[in-house]
Parts: C-alpha cells; sequence; structure tokens
C-alpha cells in the first residue's frame, strides 16, 4: 500500500473517485448531474489542488483504491482556531473490493498529520454510518458548546 498526495495529472482519476462516491451515497446520478460532474470536476480540481484543497490517494495492487479530500479554510481569529486555519474532510471513499483492509484510515492518518504540521487548528467531518466508527478511532467528537451546526441552500 502507498499513501500519496494527489498531483494535477490524478484529475482524471479524482473525477472518477468522486463520481464512484456520490453515486454510493446518493444512488444513479441523472444525464445532468452526470453533464455537471464532468463539467465541473476538472475545473474544481485544476484551481484548487494543492492550494485550499489536498487529495490523499491509497494505491494498492496498482490501482487507486481510497481517496480522502482536506479542503482548508481561514477564518478569523478565534480562541477556538488560533491560527484561523481549519479544515473540512470531504469525499472518504474506498472502492468496494479494497475495504476493510485499512485504506481509509492510512488516508485520513496521512490527511491528519499534514492538518497539524501546517497548523490547522481545527479539522471537522460528516460521517456516514459506515465511516464512523473509523472517526470516533481517529479521535472526532461530536461539536460541543452551545452552537447548534445548521444549514441553508441557497440555489
Amino acid at each position: 500500500m502507498l499513501i500519496r498526495n494527489a498531483e494535477k495529472a490524478d484529475i482524471p482519476t479524482l473525477v472518477a473517485l468522486r463520481r464512484a462516491y456520490l453515486q454510493e451515497d446518493l444512488g444513479p446520478l441523472t444525464q445532468a448531474q452526470e453533464a455537471a460532474l464532468q463539467a465541473r470536476l476538472p475545473g474544481y480540481f485544476a484551481r484548487n489542488l494543492g492550494s485550499c484543497l489536498h487529495a490523499y490517494l491509497a494505491e494498492a495492487t496498482g490501482q487507486t483504491a481510497a481517496i480522502a479530500l482536506l479542503l482548508v479554510s481561514e477564518k478569523p481569529y478565534s480562541p477556538a482556531f488560533p491560527t484561523g486555519l481549519t479544515g473540512t474532510v470531504l469525499n472518504v471513499y474506498t472502492r468496494p473490493s479494497f475495504r476493510r483492509q485499512g485504506l481509509a484510515r492510512a488516508v485520513m492518518q496521512h490527511l491528519l498529520l499534514d492538518a497539524a504540521a501546517w497548523g490547522i487548528c481545527r479539522v471537522d467531518l460528516k460521517a456516514t454510518p459506515m465511516g464512523l466508527p473509523l472517526y470516533r478511532a481517529l479521535g472526532f467528537t461530536p461539536p460541543g458548546g452551545d452552537y447548534l451546526a445548521l444549514e441553508k441552500y441557497v440555489k
């Protein structure tokens, strides 16, 4: 097993793994969704990979088997994140034939080591039931405090 940071040459693989993740999470994509994915993702990865977006790949038996994305944000100072840097984990996905081999754990450990080295104070994620045991084992906990996380889709 090899864990590595993705490069621009990996963009087609990143798109394919994002598609696989979305299809497993949401079900088959419509033609319009597939067209949007193909139109938007390559450019998104080209613009952001290596700056605010970091992609971690696990390779096994000569294939890319797992992925995790880290989106880095800079926020105003707060005692909760004194460097202002926070990270959001996205798209943790292992191809079905490679599951239960520790690949998701390995890419997440690599991601977390980089986050710490870069001064990222807090890393957050949304966990699926399948991923929850892994994230808890890695030290993730529900957010504390008096604030309730909310969201609103504006478009």
